[in-house]
């Protein structure tokens, strides 16, 4: 049998809320920044909440989503492979050839400017449509 969706009619921004409440730890607290950021640099990104529970930030495609496990943080670009990193946030799948991905770990903290920076060119590929050659990790 099949359980009930609690979620079900509830706006993608009231889930992640919801999560971001749940984690009630450094968790929670890096997430809530991490979605500030993201606002602050996109204020019309369209928030989502998709595969069984994962916050999903989207302008024109997917800009990232927002993991949270039991020692960190992911927030896996859809498209990083396709994105300039020249402040090497990405420190996570970096051998594929279209995601990339930054883990926080409890005390670490991303740099707000560089974030923002990697938001917008995320939006700004999603704008183009386009289908660059990966940057492969140095």
């Amino acid at each position: 049998m099949k359980k009930p969706d609690s979620s079900a009619g509830q706006p993608a921004s009231a889930l992640i809320d919801q999560r971001i409440a749940e984690l009630a730890d450094w968790r929670g607290d890096t997430l809530r920044r991490m979605r500030m950021l993201i606002k602050e640099a996109v204020p019309d990104v369209v928030e989502e909440w998709k595969w069984m529970g994962t916050p999903v930030w989207s302008q024109g495609g997917i800009i990232c989503t927002g993991e949270s496990y039991k020692a960190i943080v992911k927030l896996t670009f859809a498209k990083g492979a396709s994105l300039e990193d020249p402040a090497r946030l990405f420190n996570a799948s970096l051998d594929g050839n279209v995601r990339r991905a930054i883990d926080i770990h409890e005390g670490e903290e991303v740099d707000a400017g560089a974030f923002k920076a990697l938001v917008l060119a995320a939006v700004a590929l999603n704008a183009a449509g386009a289908k660059a050659k990966p940057k492969r990790a140095k």
